[in-house]
Formats: structure tokens, C-alpha cells, sequence
């Protein structure tokens, strides 16, 4: 029961990225006003807990998992591990070289700009797929449901004229291999999905211009670079971080940095090394804005608003795209709907003037 009670706790903490953000919250702002690690963890749990009196809420176990990780001997980062999602747990390796309170603050940073990128792209994606599933699906239900009885109402010899004749392949064609058409659909959507996290190499660099890759390029990007920011602004170095980021990437991004990181060993700045790459990632102006600012004073704080800024832009152009995908959607389910609507019209003349 403990071990189902301990795994339930930490899906729970880890689905819920608002809550789990708040307590990271608290605990950097106890840290900051004084008080111990092991002490704000304990006054947490009480909350958590209401003061002993409901032991097993999620997140008073996760506090008193954590203490126990740390009287272990454990580093927060590896008392924490299993607890976090995703870049959570790496940037609280930079705590090593550097103060907990920092750590925990970039990571609510982090979180929250991947968050916001995320939200966008499921915005940019969610609704353009449904137009494109809800297209196919009108295809085929006409050409199985509306066509055929239409058909045999004219008989077997009527030739079919125009947009009726057209409907009417369409129609024969979905009744025989609306399976075949549905499969490969769903083949394409699932090798599509497969692709945007391994898919690599210079052609992957063409269709990073071209949407879903171009949303995924985005989404990928932003989190790297405000991952990266995190950790430079801790005092990490930045053949350190990219290296630690690129350990615990998928491997698309993986590539593209191993790949900067062999231009960096060669000497060569951040920028120049991702222009290098010929991957154009994450854009031709960002590449110039490291260029420049990795050869400057305070590179910390310039990439942390380089970083900023790249989210908020990168955000509005999701927007913008997620509008112009959302219009191309509606505008082809539009003229699906026309199109049947003209052509049964005209199979209804047709049929009226043979029988007629």
C-alpha cells in the first residue's frame, strides 16, 4: 500500500504543473527568507497535510519523500528525481555551482515558458488536424451514405456528367478502400508524430520550414534556449550546459547540439557555432543575436533577454500561424461542402432529365 500510495503521489505531482509550480514557489521564497532546506520542506508538509491530520495528500508525501532522500546523503536534484518532469530536475543540477533558491526560480521560469510555447502549439496543431480528420471523414461519408442511393435511382446506365461524375468516382472509390484510405491517414498522422522528436540530418533542416516541423522547431527551440539561459545564469559554462542539455534530449535536438558543441570545441562562439551547423536553428536572427552577445560583457543576463524575447516573438508567431492554418482549414472544409453540394445538385438534374 505505501509503494501504490508513493506511486500515486507522484503521477499526481506530476501531471499537475500549475500546483507543482506553486510549491516550488513556496519553497524559494521560505529558502529566501532563511530558513533551512530540511525546515521549509517540513513547514510545506504540515500545509500540505494540514497539519498531520491528512498524511497521505499527494504533496505532504512528496515533502516528506524529499527529506527522506536528503537524510539519506542524497543532492536535492537526486532526492527530487522521478518527482520532476522533464528539464525540472536538470536545471536543479546547476544548485551545484550555485545557490538552490536560484535554481528553483529558473525553473519556474523555464516551466512557464515552455508552458505558454506548449499551449501555443497545441493551439497552432489541435485545430487544423480536427478540419483535416473532419474533410476526410465528409469525403467518405458521402461517397458511402448520400451517393449510392442517388446512383440507384438513375440506374446502372446513366453517364454522369461534371462535378456529378467526379462525386460519383469518389463515391466508388471510398466504398471500396475507405479502410486503405483511413490507415494510410492515421500512417501519416502517427510518421509525422514519430518524426518530430528523431528525425535529423540536413533534409530534416528543409522541412523545419514547413509546418508541423516549423511549430515543433519553435517549441524545441524556445525550450533550449530558456533551459540554457537557466543554466548560464547559475554560473554553468556554456560547453557545460549544452552538453548536459544535450545528454537528456530527445534526439532531434540532440543532434543539433552535438553537432554546435564540435564548432565550440573548435573555438568557435555560440552563434557562429549554430550558424556552423547549417541548421538554421533556432532562426538566422537569433543565430545573429548570439554571434554578437557570446563575444560580449554579461552574456548571462543579455542571453536571459535574448531568451525572453525569443518566447514572447516565438508565441505571437504561433499565433499567427495557428490563424493562418485555422483559416486554410475552414476554408477547405468549406469548399468540400460546396463541392458535394453542387455535385448532388447535379446528379439531381441529371437524374430529373434521364427520367424525365
Amino acid at each position: 500500500m505505501e509503494k501504490l500510495e508513493l506511486l500515486y503521489a507522484k503521477m499526481v505531482f506530476r501531471l499537475n504543473t500549475d500546483r507543482r509550480l506553486a510549491l516550488i514557489r513556496k519553497l524559494a521564497s521560505l529558502l529566501r527568507n532563511n530558513f533551512s532546506l530540511m525546515d521549509a520542506l517540513r513547514r510545506i508538509e504540515q500545509i500540505e497535510s494540514k497539519n498531520g491530520t491528512k498524511p497521505d495528500e499527494p504533496y505532504a508525501i512528496a515533502m516528506r519523500a524529499w527529506q527522506h532522500g536528503l537524510e539519506r546523503g542524497l543532492s536535492f536534484s537526486d532526492a527530487t528525481r522521478g518527482w520532476l518532469v522533464g528539464v525540472e530536475n536538470l536545471l536543479l543540477t546547476s544548485a551545484n555551482v550555485s545557490d538552490l533558491t536560484r535554481a528553483l526560480e529558473n525553473m519556474e521560469t523555464v516551466v512557464n515558458s515552455i508552458t505558454k510555447i506548449k499551449r501555443a502549439m497545441r493551439n497552432a496543431i489541435a485545430y487544423p488536424l480536427f478540419l483535416l480528420v473532419l474533410t476526410f471523414a465528409i469525403i467518405i461519408m458521402v461517397g458511402m451514405y448520400l451517393v449510392p442511393p442517388l446512383a440507384a435511382v438513375a440506374g446502372p446506365n446513366v453517364v454522369w456528367t461534371g462535378a456529378a461524375n467526379l462525386l460519383i468516382l469518389v463515391s466508388e472509390f471510398s466504398i471500396k478502400y475507405w479502410h486503405i484510405i483511413a490507415g494510410v491517414f492515421l500512417g501519416l498522422i502517427l510518421l509525422v508524430w514519430v518524426s518530430l522528436p528523431n528525425w535529423t540530418g540536413a533534409l530534416r533542416a528543409k522541412f523545419d520550414n514547413i509546418a508541423p516541423w516549423s511549430i515543433y522547431k519553435i517549441h524545441i527551440s524556445v525550450g533550449w534556449l530558456m533551459s540554457l539561459s537557466a543554466f548560464v545564469a547559475a554560473g554553468v559554462s556554456v560547453p557545460d550546459a549544452m552538453r548536459t542539455l544535450a545528454d537528456n534530449s530527445n534526439r532531434y535536438l540532440r543532434d543539433i547540439l552535438e553537432s554546435t558543441l564540435r564548432y565550440i570545441a573548435n573555438g568557435d562562439n555560440l552563434g557562429v557555432a549554430l550558424a556552423n551547423t547549417k541548421r538554421d536553428f533556432p532562426n538566422a536572427e537569433m543565430i545573429g543575436d548570439l554571434t554578437i552577445y557570446s563575444d560580449m560583457n554579461d552574456f548571462a543576463q543579455n542571453i536571459s533577454n535574448v531568451a525572453t524575447d525569443y518566447l514572447q516573438n516565438s508565441v505571437r508567431k504561433m499565433e499567427s500561424l495557428s490563424g493562418a492554418l485555422n483559416s486554410f482549414g475552414i476554408l477547405l472544409v468549406s469548399a468540400i461542402i460546396a463541392w458535394v453540394v453542387l455535385a448532388t445538385f447535379q446528379m439531381q438534374d441529371q437524374i430529373t432529365m434521364m427520367l424525365g
